[in-house]
């Protein structure tokens, strides 16, 4: 069954945190999630995500670093990161937990890589795809020198035979690239890694798939075409104001 709605964040309990932007400490207020390793921050009377950061001390793009008793959180910016933004609207469901293999299609600087080698923990690891050898070595600089659960590969997406570095089936898909054809770059990457009753999260720019059509055409389109390949959509999202244009499919695969 298809869903788009957008659900109000949980009833969660408040305490108090010290906020720390690595200048000043300020204390503010502190909600677990239903998800584990994400934590909600309300800093200057607004709400934040946070993940539990893998590596303490340490931020990858200017982030604030939060301190809860003897754990460390890092701020997560919805509007940096389109699975935050995922999040901040809704997302019912996070397949991405302690020990959980993703291939990440798009990893671009890793920005949202890191959020999820966060959220993974060293029992997982995330494959990072990015064809873009400059904004690789950001990549592997930045994020994957510094957490061992983060796998870099700078390969096209479009040649999943050619991810060496790739071992067994994945959990999850994460896929955020800027092509007209990025929905069947993703279904060919599912095709040849993705476990079944896996999940895709898919980021659907439709700027880049048609600029001609209403964005809502384009994001339901693109759902179809998962549902004709093996996929049951489980959520839609629209991901306005983070990112205009752009939405979000969760689905569980089922292959024939």
């Amino acid at each position: 069954m298809m869903h788009t709605d957008n659900i109000v964040p949980y009833d969660i309990r408040y305490c108090l945190v010290q906020v720390s932007d690595n200048r000043q400490n300020a204390p503010d207020e502190y909600e677990a999630s239903d998800f584990d390793g994400i934590r909600w921050m309300v800093i200057d009377g607004e709400k934040h995500l946070a993940t539990l950061n893998l590596v303490t001390g340490n931020n990858v793009y200017g982030e604030k670093l939060v301190k809860h008793k003897k754990d460390e959180y890092r701020i997560w910016d919805p509007y940096r990161s389109k699975l935050a933004g995922a999040l901040k609207k809704g997302l019912r469901n996070l397949p991405i937990s302690n020990g959980t293999k993703v291939l990440y299609l798009g990893a671009s600087t890793g920005t949202t890589v890191s959020h999820i080698s966060d959220m993974i923990g060293f029992k997982g690891i995330v494959f990072a795809v990015e064809p873009a050898v400059r904004v690789a070595r950001e990549l592997i600089e930045n994020v994957a020198s510094k957490r061992r659960n983060v796998v870099p590969i700078v390969e096209d997406a479009r040649k999943p035979q050619s991810y060496f570095s790739v071992f067994g089936k994945v959990d999850v898909v994460y896929c955020d690239i800027a092509q007209s054809d990025q929905t069947n770059i993703a279904i060919g990457n599912c095709h040849a890694y993705l476990k079944p009753e896996g999940a895709i999260l898919i980021i659907i720019k439709t700027r880049s798939i048609d600029v001609t059509m209403d964005p809502k055409a384009v994001i339901a389109q693109e759902a179809k075409r998962l549902e004709k390949n093996g996929f049951l959509i489980d959520q839609i999202i629209n991901l306005d104001p983070f990112d205009k244009d752009h939405g979000m499919i969760y689905a569980i695969y089922h292959p024939d």
